[in-house]
């Protein structure tokens, strides 16, 4: 990726006016919901008034981006659930044969994650963000960045939801910070993009949190940086990441070799939750299996490579008038093996997340 310092002028004009991409889709334990629960930025076209590059590291915008559809969808999460995001340059076009983000977009990626009181209704800016995850540079030999591994795995990204997080819901950041031009105050392009989801468990967890915008500033050197010389070293804007770790920089070449199972990539998007989903629908409430979904990764590697499917038998949803004391909102209420209480304090009701968990809300 390095360039010589003649060309920096030639390759930022070139890389200025190409690749608008948005992060569109997400997975959840490897399986697909689409845009289900996704705000949809409201353009990804060059010289409209809403495109969906951010460059001012003080615009509400940088939160959420601008958005120009809302899911009518919160999707269901566990604590310790794999999610995947995943980002392509035109709307609903999930090919692998374009880049994510091209035009030598190479910078970040990061994840992050805000406890709101309705994630249908939340204000992105208003909101309270912690880091869970990151992707910088990944080797300088030669210089490699998280948006190429990105692009390696046809624009799919994969964190854990923090093991110990408060019950509730959240919404979901994801962006990645292209330093193409960033040699110069202002220069930096950051591509946000956010999901509306409900967290499920006992965790007890708050992370302590950063307001975006706020997080960032113009002259973080993760922002104001000439990446066209050689780098060995990179720190990622915003704070650290709650209970992960950011992989080192390697001084050995990358491997390009996507983890993610491009081969099985589908070309349609889903828009509902699908009906199998735990969590989504009247899963694991009626009378049929459902099913639940496992990953397999490549040694070292955060990204699904196969799926495979099994089959668990569900639980009944608890009914008002069981037995136990009532449960307080976001407790547990249900789920296989449960032996504590099966009715929620008013005006809460007790809802199937999957068939070993259901939850007061």
């Amino acid at each position: 990726m390095f360039l010589p310092q003649v060309l920096v002028a030639a390759a930022s004009l070139i890389a200025s006016v190409s690749a608008h991409a948005t992060f569109q889709e997400m997975w959840i334990n490897g399986m697909d919901v689409g845009n289900a629960c996704a705000r949809l930025p409201a353009s990804n076209s060059p010289g409209m008034s809403n495109v969906i590059l951010v460059t001012s590291v003080a615009s509400n915008d940088l939160a959420c981006n601008i958005i120009g559809s809302q899911a009518a969808n919160k999707c269901p999460l566990m604590p310790g659930d794999s999610v995947t995001v995943e980002m392509h340059q035109q709307p609903n076009d999930r090919t692998c044969a374009n880049e994510a983000i091209g035009g030598d977009h190479f910078g970040p990626v990061t994840i992050y994650m805000a406890k709101v009181d309705n994630s249908l209704t939340a204000v992105g800016s208003d909101a309270s963000w912690f880091k869970v995850s990151e992707l910088g540079l990944v080797s300088s030999a030669p210089d490699y960045w998280g948006s190429e591994v990105l692009n390696d795995n046809c624009g799919h990204y994969t964190f854990t939801i923090p093991k110990d997080i408060a019950p509730g819901d959240y919404l979901i950041r994801a962006e990645v910070i292209a330093l193409h031009v960033a040699s110069s105050p202002g220069g930096a392009q950051f591509y946000p993009a956010c999901f509306q989801a409900t967290v499920g468990g006992s965790g007890t967890a708050k992370p302590s949190g950063v307001k975006i915008p706020g997080a960032y500033s113009s002259n973080d050197p993760g922002i104001l940086i000439n990446i066209y010389t050689q780098l060995n070293s990179y720190v990622i804007p915003g704070p650290t990441p709650y209970n992960s770790a950011s992989p080192a920089v390697a001084a050995t070449p990358y491997p390009t070799a996507a983890t993610w199972n491009t081969a099985s990539q589908p070309k349609t998007v889903p828009t509902a939750l699908p009906s199998n989903l735990p969590g989504a629908g009247n899963s694991g409430s009626s009378g049929s299996a459902s099913t639940s979904v496992a990953i397999t990764t490549a040694p070292g590697s955060t990204a699904p490579t196969t799926v495979a499917s099994s089959t668990v038998a569900p639980t009944a949803a608890p009914t008002s008038g069981s037995s136990g004391a009532a449960a307080a909102q976001w407790a547990q209420c249900g789920g296989i093996g449960w032996t504590g209480a099966t009715q929620c304090v008013s005006p809460f009701k007790c809802s199937v997340i999957n068939p070993y968990y259901s939850q007061c809300i």
